[in-house]
């Protein structure tokens, strides 16, 4: 962080020496007026780019009636939204609050209020994976598992039990009387964009039909349109109990949601869960509006299709820089790349050549764009990643 920009923000981002001041699609204008391409979005978020139409005129509309009126009262709008995920997914039930932390707090409390209902409190636990992120809070921290983001914090909140990536064996072992569910995330993103197989997923499945356990799925980032459908869970054909929604549910304005079954969400009654601004107007009018844009014929073909563009194009890349990038990561839009140089170096390098993108973990640097990305900007941004390989190894062999 620079000590000119924003002394009063708490220092916990390491930001980069750069702001912007409007959007337009695919591209970022900063305020010194140079464009850049996108293809961070927000971290996921920005799926149909900024200042997009439809979403603009949904919230100018809906801004001239009613922002709040708190869940004390009916909310017709929040009806349809909640109707119409459940109508495109496994759902009986949508819980709405405000971001990807605060739905997998969701998540959490149905699955051990589940049990507790069923007249087993003691089944409060749940397997979750190494390389995972579910969020910033105590409860979310504790089910990431990673050392380094739970330093300082003291004792991690008890009934995580994390156990490798992929390993089926690791998890039956795991599974004890105090179990509840399971949590996984169909692609770990923050982790370094490693899927887990469909083979995987439905013997998870299969376990957790056979022990009585939840079944839950962490799509705050893989959701709304980002795997090549509206959740990675339909590409999967693997169908979890409970589910966890955020990034671009709105667009670019915040809102999360925990969906469930009827039977997982059998626990929730009056009084179990609550939210001041979850399910906000203006937040619900925001969702409606991108499945109003993503629910459209031909939507994600399109994704789809730029998708293999992209695969092909990056490994191409690959093919002429092996000592900067060596790896081709990822489903849909959600697509990393593994470094060989260290990430945080190729992140900066695209960033001199006005692309944005993001790092994560095990050096790998993810290609996140708006999923209305055109031929022509997908071409564009291997061209600036081509340049800026380039210029990382004309760097190495200067070191050297």
């Amino acid at each position: 962080m620079t000590k000119s920009a924003a002394p009063h923000l708490l220092p916990v981002f390491a930001r980069a020496d750069i702001g912007f001041e409007r959007g337009e699609g695919c591209w970022l204008i900063a305020t010194n007026g140079e464009r850049y391409l996108d293809f961070t979005s927000g971290v996921a978020v920005n799926a149909l780019g900024h200042a997009h139409p439809v979403l603009v005129k949904a919230l100018q509309e809906q801004a001239t009636k009613l922002w709040h009126m708190s869940n004390l009262f009916q909310s017709p709008d929040g009806e349809r939204l909640a109707s119409r995920l459940c109508n495109e997914s496994f759902a009986d039930f949508v819980f709405f609050c405000n971001s990807g932390a605060e739905a997998l707090e969701c998540v959490i409390k149905v699955v051990r209020r589940y049990h507790a209902s069923k007249g087993h409190p003691e089944r409060f636990r749940m397997i979750t994976f190494e390389g995972a992120f579910h969020g910033r809070t105590l409860a979310t921290l504790a089910a990431t598992g990673s050392a380094k983001y739970l330093e300082g914090f003291g004792p991690p909140m008890e009934g995580f039990d994390q156990v490798p990536h992929g390993d089926l064996d690791a998890v039956k072992k795991a599974i004890g009387p105090q179990t509840a569910g399971i949590l996984i995330e169909p692609i770990q993103g923050e982790g370094g964009v490693r899927s887990a197989t469909p083979a995987f997923l439905k013997a998870l499945r299969q376990l957790c039909d056979e022990r009585g356990l939840l079944l839950a799925f962490d799509e705050v980032q893989t959701g709304m349109g980002r795997t090549g459908d509206l959740f990675a869970h339909r590409r999967l054909g693997v169908t979890p109990d409970v589910m966890s929604l955020a990034k671009a549910l709105g667009g670019g304005f915040p809102i999360g949601a925990c969906l469930a079954t009827a039977e997982a969400a059998s626990g929730m009654t009056p009084g179990s869960h609550g939210s001041t601004f979850g399910g906000n107007p203006l937040a619900i009018s925001a969702a409606n509006a991108v499945l109003d844009v993503m629910l459209k014929p031909g939507f994600f073909d399109h994704v789809q299709k730029m998708s293999l563009l992209l695969k092909q194009k990056l490994a191409s890349v690959i093919d002429r820089h092996p000592d900067v990038v060596s790896e081709v990561r990822g489903e849909g839009l959600l697509i990393g790349i593994k470094a060989v140089v260290p990430s945080g170096d190729l992140v900066a390098a695209l960033r001199d050549q006005k692309l944005l993108t993001v790092g994560a973990g095990d050096n790998v640097v993810r290609f996140l764009p708006p999923l209305i990305v055109t031929e022509a900007e997908i071409e564009d941004s291997v061209g600036r990643l081509e340049r800026a390989c380039a210029a990382l190894s004309g760097n190495k062999r200067a070191a050297s």
